[in-house]
């Protein structure tokens, strides 16, 4: 599956396409699989590994603040199950934005997801999350906790809650994404 990349914001996607090349040069094909992802998507990410009374808080702060959309995309995602993929709640992530990427190292046509594996001396992860490093762009890979390999995101923030408030994120969120 590919992602598409024309939904990033002009800047990220620049970067991108500069990332994707470098990567293939360097003999690493990286494939973008995941751009934007609505909400309600990162609801049901956010709620594999937590437990009920997590959920339950995060909905009631979310509530309690005026931020009912965001409250309701992860009500509305129902249990899920699974390991942890992200400590970012619905629009809370750079995904939402257009400011983030994910991609799966190619390596003879299929999806290699170790981060292991070396060819030529090098882990394609590696690779990726060093020139991406080196663009400007945050490496999930480098993070220090939840390592994320196959992500990346323009901004060094890592939450648009650093920059913008709840409500903000909750009103821009509604605007972009209720059905």
């Amino acid at each position: 599956m590919a992602a598409d990349i024309e939904v990033l914001t002009p800047e990220f996607k620049s970067n991108v396409l500069k990332l994707l090349e470098r990567c293939k040069e360097l003999g690493y094909e990286m494939r973008p699989y995941m751009t934007i992802r609505d909400p309600f998507e990162q609801a049901r990410l956010w709620r594999q590994s937590r437990s009920t009374e997590e959920i339950n808080k995060r909905i009631e702060e979310f509530e309690t603040a005026g931020a009912a959309f965001l409250a309701e995309c992860i009500r509305s995602a129902g249990p899920q199950h699974g390991d942890p993929v992200t400590n970012a709640p619905p629009g809370f992530s750079w995904h939402q934005w257009g400011e983030a990427m994910d991609c799966f190292w190619l390596v003879e046509g299929k999806a290699e997801w170790s981060t292991r594996r070396l060819i030529a001396g090098n882990n394609g992860y590696q690779v990726y999350a060093n020139e991406a490093k080196a663009l400007g762009l945050t490496a999930g890979g480098l993070w220090m906790t939840l390592r994320d390999w196959p992500h990346i995101q323009l901004r060094v923030a890592g939450s648009p809650l650093n920059i913008m408030s709840l409500l903000d994120i909750n009103t821009e969120m509604e605007q972009r994404f209720r059905g």
